[in-house]
Order: structure tokens, then C-alpha cells, then sequence
């Protein structure tokens, strides 16, 4: 199995910045595309970003393109989301995900189903 565990959540005032990570243990997440997700309290969980296992592409939520980036850095078995310009809408609990792959793929994935693992999840809160 893959163990995810997220850490940077915290409390920020509009207009700041935040950068979350993800450890993940496994020889193989070199392999498996990672996402981010964000829920608020009373609604389902959103898709944020996305990441192939090379680094080189991305995809991003409408509601996150151009504040938002994700990356990730295999040798150390972390992916990042850098998060600047907060706004109070982006209050929620942000979760790191995994898909399992057996071969590289070239889909981007955006829907909660299609991952397998999942984070405990970090909580980022956004004052006006």
C-alpha cells in the first residue's frame, strides 16, 4: 500500500500564501500520478491539481489556474501545491491523493474515483 501524509495547513489571511506537502513511502510512487482535493464543510470534495509522474505536465481547477501550483519531487517522494493570492473561498480541508498505475498514462485524472490512496487530509483557513 501507499501511506500519504500532508502537513503546511494553517490559518493565512487573504491575499497570503501557503505551501502544502505530501510525503508518500513506496518504491513505486515514482510512478503514480498525484492530486490534490479540497472539501468545505457541507460540500463534496473538489478537484485541485494534478500531476503526471514525470513533473512535466499539469492541470489545474478553474477556480485555482494561475494561483495555485503543483509539483513534485520523486527523489525525495513528495508533491507540493504551492498556493499564493488566498482568498476565504479557498477555506477548506485539502487532501493528497495517489492513483494507482501499472504503466505510465497520458490521461490527466480529476474525479475523487479515480484515485486509491488518499491523505488524512490538512486543514487551510483563509481570513478576510
Amino acid at each position: 500500500q501507499v501511506q500519504l501524509v500532508e502537513s503546511g495547513g494553517g490559518l493565512v489571511q487573504a491575499g497570503g500564501s501557503l505551501r502544502l506537502s505530501c510525503a508518500a513511502s513506496g518504491r513505486t510512487f515514482s510512478n503514480y500520478p498525484m492530486g490534490w482535493f479540497r472539501q468545505a464543510p457541507g460540500k463534496e470534495r473538489e478537484f485541485v491539481a494534478t500531476i503526471h509522474s514525470s513533473g512535466g505536465s499539469t492541470y489545474y481547477a478553474d477556480s485555482v489556474k494561475g494561483r495555485f501550483t503543483i509539483s513534485r519531487d520523486n527523489a525525495k517522494n513528495t508533491v507540493y501545491l504551492q498556493m499564493n493570492s488566498l482568498k476565504p473561498e479557498d477555506t477548506a480541508v485539502y487532501y493528497c491523493a495517489a492513483k494507482r498505475v501499472y504503466y505510465s498514462s497520458n490521461y490527466f485524472y480529476a474525479g475523487v474515483k479515480d484515485y486509491d490512496y488518499w491523505g488524512q487530509g490538512t486543514q487551510v483557513t483563509v481570513s478576510s
